[in-house]
This record gives structure tokens, sequence and C-alpha cells, in this order.
């Protein structure tokens, strides 16, 4: 993980030196494919939560697109996700800013097991996922994705598309879902109390389609909708809202 960081990291500086317009739109679209309605609006608020319900074939949609982020298999995300509301600020949170700030950032995931769960835990904690052979299939597949979507990126805006749409864009993506498990456990506004130190943070929810409202989602776990006063952005919802209009989401 460390090595793939360490390439991922050199390569996002590389793409600041191959700048084109075709390769900025390209980054733009699949950061909101991959952020909003992959990690967003699938892996967090569907998979984990459960806040909202679709047919298979928009779940497992919304699942390919969370996966190129490279946040891992949904299966595992959801599990590091649940195991973090069991636990939250305490004993067993995988990445809680108490420990170290920096290991909640990035520290857990170049450290320990990350999100490289033991199959007892992953039965634990996402039965509903397990039981299901093509979200482990998927879950096991993880990278194949956005090995295609680099090609085709390759191949259509040629190494700038690639340095941009891959390996910036993956890179800036990390640090903007790592920022959830850091800043908004340190920095913010708290509406609920709740036994936890999350907080509402209103540019992390800009860099996150709208995840930064983190101490209403706390105190609401299971809702759908995150950004609750009419002024807290929340494209997530907005994507979500967009889908029940279309008969794709209840």
């Amino acid at each position: 993980t460390t090595i793939f960081m360490v390439i991922f990291h050199l390569g996002a500086i590389a793409a600041l030196f191959m700048f084109s317009w075709q390769a900025l739109v390209a980054t733009l679209v699949m950061w909101w494919v991959s952020g909003s309605l992959g990690i967003g609006m699938g892996f967090h608020r569907l998979l984990t939560h459960r806040g909202y319900k679709t047919p298979k074939a928009v779940e497992y949609f919304l699942t390919f697109c969370g996966l190129l982020a490279l946040e891992g298999g949904a299966i595992n995300w959801v599990v590091t996700h649940r195991i973090h509301h069991a636990h939250t600020d305490v004993a067993g949170d995988p990445h809680t800013p108490r420990d170290v700030r920096w290991w909640a950032h990035m520290g857990w995931i170049l450290r320990g097991t990350a999100q490289q769960h033991e199959k007892s835990l992953m039965q634990r904690y996402a039965p509903d996922l397990m039981k299901d052979p093509v979200h482990v299939w998927m879950n096991n597949l993880y990278f194949v994705p956005l090995i295609i979507a680099g090609m085709v990126l390759l191949a259509l805006g040629g190494w700038s598309a690639l340095f941009w749409g891959v390996f910036l864009r993956v890179t800036v993506g990390l640090h903007f879902t790592w920022l959830l498990n850091s800043a908004t456990h340190l920095w913010g506004t708290r509406r609920f109390v709740t036994n936890d130190d999350s907080t509402n943070s209103w540019w992390v929810a800009l860099l996150s389609f709208g995840e930064g409202w983190h101490n209403n989602h706390h105190a609401h776990p299971r809702a759908a909708k995150h950004g609750l006063k009419w002024y807290e952005i929340d494209i997530n919802w907005y994507g979500i809202r967009t889908m029940q209009l279309l008969g794709l989401a209840k």
C-alpha cells in the first residue's frame, strides 16, 4: 500500500507539468463519478448505511463508480466504516484523531490492517454484502475498473489525460475522503450532542460532495440527507433526490 501511495503521489506531481483542458474536463467528470456517485452515494449512504433503496442494477453501477476512486473494494470499505460507527473515537475505531492526527488522516492506511479485514470480520460487519456474489466478485477485482479507465483515457486523451484522470484525481480524492476521518473530528461546529468528536465542516462538505456535514451524519447515521439546513450544500443528497424523482431510488 505504501509503495502504491508513493507512486500515485509522484504521478500526481508529474500531472501538474502536463496540463491540458481536455485532461481537466475528464478529471472533473471522473471526480464526480467516483467521489459523488461512487463513494458518497454508493459506498457510504447506500451500501454502508442503507439510507435509501435502489434496484440491484443501480446499486452495482454505483459500486462500480466507487471502485474508480481506488479506496479498496466496497465490502472492505463498508466494514471499515461500520466499525468506525460502532466504536467512534474510542478503542476500536480504525481512524480516530484521538490516537494521532496524522494517523486519522493517512497513517491508518499505511500501517496495521487498514482495510484488509479477516473474512470472519467481514462476515460479522457486512453479512448483507458477503451474501451477494456480484459484490464479492467486484470486491476482489476492485482495481480493474481503474485500469480500464486509465487505458481509455490514454487512448482518447494521451498521457496528460491519464496522469490527470488517474494519478492526480485518485490522490486528491483520497485526501478529500481522509479529511472526513481527520478534519471533521477535529474542527468545525456541532449541532447535535453525540458520544464522539464529529463536527460539521462546510469546506470539507464542498470537497466531498456533502459528506462534511459529519456531526449531522453521526447523529442520524441512516439518513440519506446530510445537509439538514438549506445552506448546507449536499451534492450527494441532490443526486439521491434526482434518482428518487426518476424512480430509481426510494
